[in-house]
């Protein structure tokens, strides 16, 4: 498209768009015609960026963009794309737009660029039904993220989302709380919606529950993003993470009656008791201080409120998870720990520890001084 096609399809444009934005399409064409291609990008990029640009985006990209993409900044060529794919209402035109984008910036120069376009491909295919095909696309992001020694967090991101979106359609949920929360690092949370940071925590919520492989999910609680989940409809979610990480069954018992309203908890409810239960002994074994990790089945009943016939299984079921260490006698009923898993101390935990500090350093100088006074002729010899 030579200059005067463009000067007159950009006049076009700025006589369509509201007073407010026509000085962006002055700046496009005097940017143009200077071969000003980065002071050009950003412009674009600013004007994408405006919620009343979205009618002249498709029009802008396809006639504007495609005559200079390959003189700019590859990724930065991909989010005015991913932008433009946007205003697409119909998925398969999306999908069509997205995966001649991926095409034109896979060059050795910008695979950067390629993942961050072929991720939103996958994201379409996910919605479209297409999950072995997402899945390859992954995979294929996967095998050039891992040959980057560092790569922009923005590409990052998009991988780690689309990914998660995957594992929360096959209803994986150890993989999807995981790569959600790999997301999370590579976002600045105030950049993200309230209503998406409300989804993300009620999700992460379900799969933390809910999963066989997590039983410690302190990294969560510690998420600020849980506290979108405060003053809503939702908070009893957070209120029984916190009772799970406590091994609070007490909580977990008036907290109960929102189950049924869940059809994802309803399902797991005997499992979620055998997890709060597990929750509860490694929460009393991590308590206590390890020579005093000796503990009849009886102690470990009254202390963790889980009966007592159960107390046997419920050990076994713990040391076969790796969340315990040790061994039973089972004719004296009594369990003998030498290691719990570790955990992500809250405030409280973190004072207990320091009360625990505390008093082993008293015990020491205590040592130290009956030691200096028993010893006191061997040290005059």
């Amino acid at each position: 498209m030579d200059n005067e096609k463009i000067g007159n399809f950009l006049a076009e444009q700025r006589e369509e768009v509201e007073d407010d934005l026509q000085h962006y399409f002055l700046t496009f064409e005097d940017y143009w015609e200077r071969k000003l291609w980065h002071e050009l990008t950003d412009t674009l990029l600013e004007f994408y960026a405006e919620g009343k640009s979205a009618e002249q985006q498709i029009p802008v990209y396809d006639n504007f963009v495609k005559a200079f993409a390959d003189k700019i900044n590859q990724l930065k060529l991909v989010r005015l794309g991913l932008s433009t794919a946007a205003q697409y209402e119909d998925d398969k035109r999306r999908l069509t737009f997205l995966e001649t984008l991926a095409k034109r910036v896979d060059k050795p120069a910008s695979q950067d660029a390629f993942v961050f376009a072929l991720t939103s491909v996958a994201g379409v295919r996910l919605r479209i039904g297409d999950s072995a095909a997402a899945r390859k696309d992954l995979d294929k992001c996967e095998t050039v993220l891992d040959s980057f020694d560092t790569v922009e967090p923005s590409v990052h991101a998009s991988f780690y989302r689309v990914s998660a979106d995957y594992y929360q359609s096959q209803n994986n949920f150890a993989s999807f709380y995981r790569t959600t929360l790999l997301y999370l690092a590579c976002v600045d949370l105030d950049s993200v919606s309230s209503s998406d940071r409300h989804r993300i925590a009620y999700d992460l919520s379900l799969a933390a529950l809910v999963s066989d492989t997590i039983y410690n999910f302190g990294e969560l609680l510690l998420h600020p993003v849980l506290d979108s989940l405060a003053n809503t409809e939702h908070k009893w979610l957070r209120d029984l993470l916190f009772a799970f990480n406590r091994g609070d069954l007490g909580a977990y018992n008036i907290l109960q009656s929102h189950l049924q309203s869940n059809g994802l908890l309803k399902r797991h409810e005997q499992f979620l008791y055998q997890k709060i239960s597990l929750s509860a002994l490694t929460q009393l074994v991590f308590s206590r201080a390890p020579n005093d990790r000796s503990m009849t089945f009886a102690t470990i009943s009254e202390e963790t409120k889980v009966q007592l016939d159960e107390i046997e299984h419920l050990i076994m079921k713990a040391l076969s998870l790796g969340l315990l260490r040790g061994s039973i006698d089972q004719v004296a009923e009594v369990a003998k720990i030498s290691w719990v898993q570790p955990k992500v101390l809250d405030k409280g935990g973190i004072e207990a520890m320091h009360a625990r500090l505390r008093e082993w350093d008293g015990g020491v100088e205590k040592l130290g001084m009956w030691i200096e006074g028993a010893g006191k002729d061997v040290w005059a010899a």
